[in-house]
C-alpha cells in the first residue's frame, strides 16, 4: 500500500455527470478524505447539486466512476429548501424522528429511547420547547434547526449539504456551522455545497470550485485565488439543451436521465 495515498472515503475518476448526454460535470478527478470538510462553490448551474446527486447515487455517470474505498456509506443529506416538501402536516417532534428510518424502517416502533434523543437534538439546536408545533408553523431559521436535528439523529458517517445557510439569519447559521464542526471532530466527513466564500474561507478548510470543470480542488486558500473566481464568473452559464453532447463511450445498457 503506498503510504503517500490520501486515506480517501471516495475517490472520482475522471468523472462526468449530466444530463441528456449534456454534462453538468467534467471530468472530476480527486476525492474526498475521511474526516474531511470540504466546501463545493461555484456559479449557478456549475454542477454542483449535481455532483451532490451522483454521490448520493440519483445520476449515473456519463463517464468515469465514483469509487467507494473502504465499500458504500450511509449518508445524510439535507437537499435545498425549494426541494423540501413540508405541506404534509408534521409536528416537530414526529419530522425529527424520521432521521431513525434508516435503522428502524418506515414501520419500525419507536420507543423511549428514541424519543429521548429526538428531545436531546432538538435541545442541542436550540429548539426545545417546539416539540408539538407543526413544521409549517416555522420560521427559516427555526426550520433550518429542526432540519439539522433530524440529520443528527440519522447518524450518518457521510453528510451532504446542499445550501444549508440560504436565507438564514446570522445566529442560526453561527449555530449550525458549530455543529458541523462538531460533526467533523468526531470523524464525520461533510460535504457542502455553499454561496458565502467568506464562510467558506473561514470555516471549510478544502474546496471544490466547480464551473462545469474543476478549476480547483484542494487546500481553500490556494482554490479560492482572484483568478479562479474570475474564470468561474467568466464561464457561468445557464444549462442548455441544444448544447454539444459529450462524446463518451457509454454502455449500451445506461438509462438517459431527463434535466429536472
Amino acid at each position: 500500500m503506498n503510504a503517500n495515498k490520501p486515506d480517501y472515503l471516495l475517490e472520482f475518476e475522471n468523472l462526468t455527470l449530466g444530463y441528456e448526454r449534456h454534462p453538468a460535470v467534467h471530468h472530476l478527478v480527486g476525492g474526498i478524505e475521511s474526516g474531511d470538510l470540504l466546501a463545493v462553490v461555484g456559479p449557478n448551474g456549475g454542477g454542483k447539486s449535481t455532483l451532490l446527486r451522483g454521490v448520493m447515487g440519483e445520476l449515473r455517470p456519463l463517464g468515469g466512476a465514483i469509487h467507494w474505498r473502504k465499500g458504500r456509506q450511509q449518508l445524510a443529506y439535507l437537499p435545498q429548501r425549494a426541494r423540501l416538501d413540508l405541506d404534509f402536516p408534521l409536528r416537530v417532534a414526529d419530522f425529527v424522528s424520521l432521521g431513525h428510518w434508516p435503522r428502524c424502517g418506515a414501520f419500525g416502533a419507536i420507543g423511549g429511547s428514541h424519543r429521548s434523543s429526538v428531545s436531546d437534538a432538538l435541545q442541542q439546536v436550540g429548539m426545545q420547547g417546539f416539540e408539538q408545533r407543526p413544521l409549517d408553523s416555522l420560521s427559516g431559521g427555526q426550520l433550518q434547526r429542526v432540519l439539522f436535528a433530524r440529520l443528527m439523529l440519522e447518524d450518518a458517517p457521510l453528510i451532504l449539504l446542499d445550501e444549508p445557510f440560504a436565507a438564514v439569519d446570522e445566529a442560526t447559521t453561527a449555530d449550525l456551522l458549530q455543529l458541523v464542526h462538531r460533526w467533523q471532530a468526531e470523524g464525520r466527513t461533510v460535504l457542502a455545497v455553499l454561496h458565502d466564500l467568506y464562510q467558506v474561507r473561514q470555516h471549510f478548510p478544502k474546496c471544490l470550485l466547480l464551473a462545469r470543470d474543476v478549476l480547483g480542488f484542494g487546500a481553500t486558500d490556494q482554490v479560492l485565488t482572484a483568478d479562479n473566481l474570475a474564470r468561474a464568473r467568466r464561464m457561468q452559464a445557464p444549462f442548455d439543451p441544444l448544447a454539444p453532447i459529450c462524446e463518451l463511450d457509454l454502455p449500451d445498457d445506461q438509462p438517459q436521465r431527463a434535466h429536472k
